[in-house]
């Protein structure tokens, strides 16, 4: 804890990310950068007279606040020292001296993860797309990375979590300023970073500057819509940069949702139908990479749909008649469930249950009920309500 402190506190420093993570790489170790005077600091040619000034008022007491806000958080700290820290991350022109984790980070460098990106006003199709190749890319044995932003962001961290995991998302904020659903759906299941310690002011910039750790986590980048001018872009730009792999999702000719993949595609981007069209690139390097071709995410669906009005009498004969498919009763739709599934909508009262009660009385744990939760509201089986209540998705007679 001690040495950890040193790090929080040039995390928080005022200082851009490229001169952090340069200190670093000069001194070794962030209680070195520490106990350097400002003046030496200065002499390096790094920092300028108003941020050596700053950084000499910088002291330990923030560090402090924020490791306390941190414990209080549930945030785990990964340092730039720590064997934790992703190698693939780390090898970019300003890896965050800090990632502050909520969840459960994973080997990533072990992992063929994919960051699937697009545009905040995607369409059905787009929406549909960035679900569907999420999805498939789990169900390859990849891994998703989202920046959870609305559109094709949050579709596919949503397909993701459907396919069982892992998914990682990156924020631009500071954890606390961050308080959606979907947010804390993918931190039970997987793990939501930021490099932003709790208390930082949010600027317009740390979205940009988010995507340099996004595109670092990755391996390749799948644009699925983008206009013209369009942040999933800028986002393949730095990938490119990085020497990332990029994708593009073909779309109609003069969609202007297609403006932007049409021209990564002349650019060089590789056009892409399923997961396995991007997982195929990656197999030679992730041998356990498999071919799950054909399987979508599924469609959300109406618990108990109603039964369609009884067919009027008629003296034709029928002949072939198929028996009607347009009615689904219970028994059948709650066999697609699991045995963890089955327990929670178990455990729904008839009107709304408390997310709190439904983790205690079946005893499956916080991160399960809140993935298998997602899952259930995705496939339309719950839905839910203010004050972390959920409630069975049911259809009055």
């Amino acid at each position: 804890m001690a040495a950890l402190k040193y790090w929080v506190w040039l995390s928080s420093a005022p200082l851009s990310a490229s001169v952090k993570a340069e200190l670093i790489r000069r001194y070794g170790d962030a209680e070195a950068v520490y106990d350097t005077p400002c003046r030496e600091l200065k002499k390096l040619g790094l920092l300028s007279g108003s941020e050596a000034a700053a950084l000499e008022r910088h002291g330990l007491t923030e560090a402090s606040r924020i490791l306390g806000e941190c414990q209080r958080q549930g945030l785990q700290l990964v340092t730039l020292a720590d064997a934790a820290y992703p190698q693939r991350l780390k090898n970019i022109y300003a890896p965050p001296v800090v990632l502050y984790v909520k969840g459960r980070l994973p080997a990533v460098d072990e992992l063929a993860a994919i960051a699937v990106v697009g545009t905040r006003g995607a369409t059905p199709y787009g929406l549909k797309m960035g679900r569907d190749l999420a999805y498939g890319i789990i169900r390859c044995g990849g891994a998703v990375i989202s920046g959870l932003t609305s559109g094709v962001d949050a579709a596919a961290a949503d397909g993701a979590l459907l396919a069982g995991g892992p998914c990682i998302a990156v924020l631009g904020t500071s954890h606390e300023r961050d308080r959606s659903r979907l947010t804390a759906d993918v931190a039970a299941a997987g793990a939501v970073l930021s490099e932003y310690p709790p208390g930082s002011p949010d600027f317009r910039s740390h979205f940009r500057e988010r995507n340099r750790i996004a595109a670092g986590l990755s391996v390749g980048v799948v644009v699925v819509e983008a206009p013209e001018k369009s942040g999933a872009l800028l986002f393949a730009a730095e990938a490119n940069e990085q020497g990332r792999e990029i994708f593009a999702v073909p779309g109609n000719a003069d969609a202007p949702n297609s403006a932007g993949t049409i021209a990564l595609m002349q650019e060089g981007a590789m056009p892409v139908r399923s997961a396995w069209d991007v997982m195929e690139e990656f197999k030679p390097l992730y041998p356990g990479l498999h071919d799950d071709r054909g399987k979508k995410a599924p469609e959300p669906v109406p618990l108990m749909a109603e039964r369609p009005a009884e067919p009027v009498p008629t003296d034709k004969k029928p002949v072939d008649k198929q028996k009607s498919s347009g009615y689904i009763d219970l028994h059948e739709q709650l066999s697609q469930l699991n045995a963890e599934q089955l327990k929670i909508i178990s455990a729904i009262d008839k009107g709304s249950s408390h997310i709190d009660d439904i983790i205690e009385e079946t005893g499956l744990g916080t991160a399960k009920v809140l993935a298998q939760l997602t899952v259930l509201e995705i496939k339309g089986f719950v839905r839910r309500e203010a004050g972390r209540r959920v409630s069975l998705n049911t259809v009055k007679k």
